[in-house]
């Protein structure tokens, strides 16, 4: 019954969050509410990025926590850019953009994930290479849509 009504839950969420269009997840503009994607490589931890250290990247501006961090973005984004712009991975394996948390991350093959929440985080670890194969075919068709 529990996870049933996390189901509920995050369908009804995604709706919500539908009319994203943005490719990055960037509420107020900030990627990935403004932690530093190099972060999670290099400290493998959440990290608040700063104003000071900032980058222009497909229309987001994201934050980094040391001058090191945004020259390694800088140089090769798509290496730290989360998957799928930083929406969740379980929600673009079913079609759709869903809004993310920070402490949900996971590195597959140096690539980093984000989920909506820790349960839905759950979910996905129990199958990620299916999840991931089906997000990597949806993500082309929906990355620009609403």
């Amino acid at each position: 019954m529990k996870q049933l009504i996390i189901i509920v839950f995050f369908l009804f969420t995604c709706v919500l969050s539908h009319g994203q269009k943005a490719e990055i997840y960037s509420p107020g503009g900030v990627a990935i509410k403004g932690y530093d994607p190099v972060a999670f490589f290099s400290q493998a931890k959440p990290v608040m990025g700063t104003k000071v250290f900032s980058y222009r990247w497909k229309d987001a501006t994201w934050l980094f926590s040391s001058e090191e961090n945004r020259a390694a973005f800088e140089a090769t984004p798509e290496k730290f850019a989360p998957q799928y712009g930083g929406y969740c991975a379980y929600g673009t394996a079913e079609g759709h953009k869903a809004p993310t948390e920070a402490n949900t991350w996971t590195i597959v093959n140096d690539r980093l994930y984000f989920n909506y929440n820790t349960n839905v985080k759950k979910m996905w670890m129990k199958n990620q290479v299916n999840f991931i194969n089906k997000a990597d075919m949806n993500w082309p068709k929906i990355k620009n849509a609403e």
